[in-house]
């Protein structure tokens, strides 16, 4: 059975006032970066958000009319970017920014909570009470991951999106914040040299270069785990 956590544990595990406090007294020998969809969250979070923006029929007759350009990415002829924007543009090109960024925020607080990982959040509480700075580091969009991040003090490197005229375009601001993209992210904010100790987090190929960069890195850390 997935390791989903209920809907208060996020809020049980992180407390804000504790939070704001530990956030003045790092003592950067330590940092910790995690990725968040399948490490943090049991289920891909840009595919719950479409089922929440747009419905489960909206959004599973969308995947029919797409399976063209899903099928050719899963045999890898288009890159997952690509991939990304086709589904971007197609749900949300044309979509008012700030009434997407308010049903993100929505999402935030009562969708993402029932996705969490309880041994992710306690590993990020663990991190925390010790002392040692969390990075969020993910390719999905900032717009849903940032809000959360933001709420308990965590800090967030994220996929941006492309706004013309206060409208999305579907399109993807720079790079998805994928692979060798996390690497290059997190080496532009942060000068590793610093810390004694750095952990990182992931589940799939492409947070492996992520993971190189760490002292300590655990790969599909949480998923076998019963708490």
């Amino acid at each position: 059975m997935a390791d989903v956590g209920h809907p208060d544990d996020s809020r049980t595990l992180f407390q804000k006032n504790e939070l704001i406090v530990m956030s003045t007294a790092y003592s950067h020998s330590s940092i910790a970066f995690f990725d968040f969809d399948g490490t943090i969250t049991s289920k891909d979070t840009l595919a719950e958000l479409l089922k929440f923006q747009k419905g489960k029929f909206k959004y599973y007759t969308g995947l029919v009319f797409l399976s063209p350009a899903l099928i050719l990415f899963k045999l890898g002829l288009i890159s997952n970017h690509r991939a990304k924007e086709i589904l971007l543009e197609f749900f949300f090109k044309g979509m008012p920014v700030s009434d997407f960024n308010a049903r993100c925020r929505e999402f935030a607080e009562t969708r993402l909570p029932l996705l969490f990982r309880k041994g992710a959040l306690s590993e990020i509480r663990r991190h925390l009470q010790n002392n040692t700075p969390v990075v969020i580091v993910t390719a999905s969009p900032e717009n849903w991951v940032l809000p959360w991040c933001q709420q308990y003090n965590l800090e967030c490197i994220a996929t941006r999106l492309k706004v013309r005229n206060g409208k999305l375009t579907g399109k993807i601001s720079g790079q998805n914040c994928s692979g060798e993209e996390k690497v290059r992210h997190i080496l532009k904010r942060y000068n590793l040299s610093y810390y004694t100790k750095i952990y990182a987090y992931g589940d799939t190929p492409g947070d492996l270069p992520m993971l190189s960069l760490a002292t300590d890195s655990y790969y599909k850390p949480f998923k076998e785990r019963t708490y």
